[in-house]
């Protein structure tokens, strides 16, 4: 949440301890719906320069949100997504890898790997969900953005 400030300024009729809480709340709410997102990129690895299942959901999800400003197939299956906040400032970067690992999944859990001999031991599905998760909270809360959020899915 601190890094974040670098971007979140709140508006003058806002205290920052106001805005924080508006932030925790969101990101309660959030949590969730970010917890089915990281089982569902687990399940459905996808080794280097093969991840065109996660790069649609990454582009679905940012739709979803309200991203119009969205560039796909970038170094094969990359996604890059603009977010303006209300007030000019400086623009920073959000990155998320995306593939996995040619690994087997060994742990018996529900959202196990679904394909065979590839998993993201890597931890790059929470990557990839924590970048999401950061787009879903400055989308709901642009007019306490100062500045821009680029946000990078990496493939490979």
């Amino acid at each position: 949440m601190k890094r974040l400030s670098l971007i979140l300024l709140a508006i003058p009729a806002f205290a920052a301890d106001t805005r924080d809480a508006i932030f925790q709340k969101s990101i309660e709410e959030m949590f969730p719906k970010l917890v089915e997102i990281r089982r569902d990129i687990h399940m459905h690895p996808e080794l280097s320069n093969e991840e065109e299942r996660t790069a649609k959901l990454v582009v679905d999800r940012l739709k979803e949100l309200g991203f119009t400003d969205i560039k796909t197939g970038v170094a094969k299956h990359g996604v890059v997504a603009m977010l303006k906040g209300t007030q000019d400032g400086p623009c920073v970067a959000v990155r998320a890898d995306m593939d996995a690992l040619p690994i087997k999944e060994l742990r018996a859990v529900p959202y196990r790997s679904q394909n065979p001999g590839v998993m993201h031991a890597c931890g790059h599905d929470v990557h990839v969900t924590c970048a999401l998760g950061v787009a879903e909270l400055l989308s709901k809360h642009r007019d306490l953005v100062k500045g821009s959020a680029k946000f990078l899915f990496q493939p490979a």
